[in-house]
């Protein structure tokens, strides 16, 4: 448990650090949006490049790693859809329920699990980060796509699928998996540029917290993250065991599954007609939230 609690306090650690930089000596949001983008655009894909290249795909369970994934993921769309429905929301604000139903954190997921399993838990993240980022990336561009004021047309919604940072960095780490790997002089350079995804990424996450919008929509902000923080990880735990998931990928799975919600869902919002200021909130208060309850799945899994 020694290496679950170094985890912690390094993620949270560095999570209040940028949120008392924000405070204290960096209060213009201008330069926490440059290293936002640099983190979404250029460190966290080299995460996952370096990750999922140095792996070797083929040796893992890949169906059943794929079908515990996918299906949570699945079931948590329609579970996020239906409690934005139950709850009367309009069009944005559904697509911000939805965000925060089935995204994730996966800085902090990567940095538990190497903290946790070293290198072995970094690789097994890329795989998962593999395969959840191009998964939710479609549903969440198709569900904003769906409530515009156009009728959406398959090719720009492919499109801007396809543009996505995190998706082509799966799709290239997958690429040199399947070539043995990152050539010695790329790989260098992609773990120097990972190294500081963690670092960077979690400053950001501390400087985006606004305590300040806690009470906005205090119930839907309270179902989505009782679905995404419980609700989740209970639903890829039944999957893992019902697919006959091995132990450390399973692990694995159900962490990043129980991350709180991504910090860069609020950029998203904003930029294609989300509800913004909510998003924002449900960032804030499932970050709070996950310190109660990833714990308690690092404790469950280590069981």
């Amino acid at each position: 448990m020694a290496a679950w609690a170094d985890a912690f306090t390094a993620i949270f650690g560095l999570i209040g650090l940028g949120w008392l930089l924000r405070q204290r000596m960096l209060p213009d949001a201008t330069p926490w949006a440059a290293m936002e983008k640099l983190v979404f655009t250029v460190l966290l894909p080299a995460l996952l490049v370096s990750s999922i290249g140095a792996t070797d795909v083929r040796a893992l369970p890949l169906g059943a790693l794929a079908g515990t994934i996918w299906g949570t993921l699945l079931l948590g769309t329609a579970l996020s859809v239906g409690l934005a429905r139950m709850l009367h929301h309009n069009h944005a604000t559904m697509t911000s329920v939805l965000q925060g139903g089935i995204r994730y954190n996966n800085l902090i997921a990567f940095a538990i699990a190497g903290a946790a399993q070293g290198s072995a838990g970094i690789a097994l993240g890329g795989i998962a980060t593999g395969l959840i980022v191009p998964c939710v990336q479609t549903i969440i561009t198709v569900a904003f796509a769906l409530g515009g004021d156009r009728r959406p047309h398959p090719l720009r919604v492919l499109r801007q699928i396809l543009t996505n940072p995190l998706i082509l960095a799966c799709l290239a780490g997958l690429a040199l998996s399947l070539l043995g790997g990152p050539p010695p002089g790329l790989n260098g350079l992609l773990r120097a540029l990972a190294q500081g995804s963690l670092a960077v990424g979690l400053l950001c996450v501390g400087a985006a917290l606004t305590p300040r919008a806690l009470a906005a929509q205090p119930m839907t902000q309270f179902l989505t993250a009782v679905l995404k923080l419980l609700v989740m990880p209970a639903i890829a735990t039944a999957l893992a065991l019902a697919t006959g998931l091995a132990a450390a990928p399973a692990a694995v799975a159900i962490l990043f599954i129980a991350q709180p919600t991504a910090p860069t869902a609020y950029v998203q919002a904003r930029a294609m007609g989300g509800d913004a200021p909510l998003m924002a909130t449900m960032i804030t208060t499932q970050h709070i939230a996950a310190m109660a309850t990833l714990p308690f799945w690092v404790w469950l899994l280590a069981r």
